[in-house]
């Protein structure tokens, strides 16, 4: 069939790959940070080694780097299989690729150097803010144009995350980043004062559920029916949390600037409406554990199984938690302490790393022409460090976090503190020394993804895999009257 339609895997091999380098860039930064905590000099006294300049650069390696290469990769993947159609404008797609690494090599570059905005998961300078634009408008051309042109009718859900994720994430970046440039490498933002803080955080808000939320669920609703080797629990069901999760977390942004300058009713609407986010989330949570509910010995046999059961289990705790936060009783303990980091840390090496890493071990063995892994031992061992690391991170910065939280509100019988914020200091370094040996097992899993993703894709490096075909779908026509013989009744 020399004229066949086949899937375009090749910009898909390219993000895999990227993701998991990433991902130790990522990971390899957040140990060093982590380790300035507990001796501070190993910042060297050189500016750009400083704890304030490399954190910024470890978070956008994770988000942006490692996530959004895979985001884009399996959204890549996942358009095609359920669309039975080859990716639109080839090119585009890996001008795609080529374009989102570069911005991200700028970005992790010139953060260190001190080129940079000061806000929160939106760093880089306005030069390469406008390569990122440009990189995503053509990112949505080619996923929409591929969505376009699918030979099945309907749109399956996991494209409807894909699609809004795509959607919002461009109208946040470009919205927060309205700037008056002053020269090639600063600028100034056009907000000022409360104004500034409240737009940085509905960006900062949205990111988390856009990009890190909406994007994640995409894979979700892919990978795990595959896995689990049956439909979906509900899909209905996943419409109606598609919808509420579209329709509620825009307006919960303020729960970050609780305790501000900003107006209280503001803050109280965002504590609201983070309430109301637990039903989509618990939802999606929970649709996605059910879809197991028949196949759990899947989740003994298969590591990818096991990484999305767990991240499945953070997301709902994540969430719960994040609810749990934004009321500000809650806050008024956890607020400023390592109780937030260990919430981000759950979320992000729970629910986001986990989902993405299971989905990427899902998809690479297909992509890579490969029938599995080249090690399954590996993937066990990477899941165990994993979670260990996850474990021993999060109950480490959670006992750190109410330490300095009781420390700081304890009171004598004239209102003065009882403890400096040196004494809480010297407390919680335990805590960061534990949390330091957790980070270490994570970024050592990742380590050996890295190795059995490059021994899978040893065909690939030759070139010598075959194209998968795209499966065309064969009209079925309505049966005609007297048809002979009869046709089959219908089934219910």
């Amino acid at each position: 069939m020399p004229n066949a339609e086949t899937y375009d895997d090749q910009v898909i091999r390219l993000f895999l790959l990227a993701a998991a380098l990433w991902g130790v860039v990522g990971m390899s930064l957040g140990v060093y940070v982590a380790s300035e905590l507990v001796w501070p000099a190993l910042n060297f006294d050189t500016p750009w080694l400083s704890f304030g300049r490399l954190r910024p650069d470890h978070t956008f390696a994770i988000i942006f780097a490692f996530g959004g290469s895979a985001l884009m990769g399996t959204c890549f993947y996942v358009v095609q299989r359920t669309g039975h159609v080859r990716l639109a404008l080839g090119r585009l797609a890996t001008f795609v690729f080529w374009g989102w690494q570069t911005a991200m090599v700028l970005a992790l570059v010139t953060i260190p150097l001190g080129y940079t905005q000061s806000k929160e998961y939106a760093e880089p300078e306005w030069t390469i803010d406008l390569l990122i634009a440009v990189v995503w408008v053509s990112f949505a051309v080619v996923f929409f144009a591929t969505l376009a042109k699918r030979r099945i009718r309907h749109i399956y859900v996991a494209n409807w995350y894909y699609g809004a994720f795509i959607i919002a994430v461009a109208l946040l970046h470009i919205v927060n980043n309205l700037v008056i440039p002053v020269s090639i490498g600063k600028s100034y933002p056009i907000y000022s004062g409360g104004v500034d803080a409240m737009v940085q955080w509905w960006y900062g808000h949205n990111a988390v559920a856009f990009f890190l939320t909406a994007g994640f669920l995409a894979m979700m609703y892919y990978f795990v029916p595959r896995q689990a080797q049956q439909p979906l629990w509900s899909y209905r069901f996943s419409i109606i949390n598609f919808w509420a999760l579209i329709s509620v977390y825009m307006w919960a942004g303020s729960h970050h600037l609780l305790y501000t300058s900003l107006p209280d009713w503001v803050q109280s609407v965002g504590m609201a409406f983070s309430l109301l986010l637990l039903m989509p989330s618990l939802g999606s949570a929970a649709n996605g554990l059910m879809t197991f509910n028949g196949s759990w010995h899947q989740v003994r046999v298969d590591p990818a199984a096991k990484f999305m059961v767990l991240a499945l289990v953070c997301y709902a705790g994540t969430t719960f938690e994040g609810s749990m936060m934004a009321i500000k009783s809650v806050n008024s303990l956890t607020h400023d302490t390592d109780w937030t980091v260990a919430h981000v840390h759950f979320g992000a090496i729970g629910w986001v790393a986990m989902i993405a890493i299971g989905s990427l071990y899902a998809m690479a063995p297909k992509a890579l022409g490969r029938p599995q892994m080249h090690s399954v031992r590996a993937m066990n061992v990477h899941f165990w460090l994993h979670t260990v690391g996850l474990l021993i991170y999060i109950v480490s910065m959670w006992s750190s976090g109410l330490t300095a939280g009781l420390m700081w509100r304890e009171t004598n019988a004239d209102g003065q503190l009882v403890h400096s914020f040196l004494d809480s200091l010297v407390a919680i370094r335990p805590f960061y020394i534990a949390r330091l040996f957790g980070g270490v097992l994570v970024l050592s899993g990742m380590v050996i993804m890295v190795w059995n993703l490059w021994c899978t894709a040893a065909q690939a490096r030759k070139r010598t895999i075959k194209a998968v075909l795209v499966p065309i779908p064969q009209d079925i026509h309505e049966p005609t009257p007297l048809q002979v013989p009869p046709p089959l009744p219908a089934k219910g």
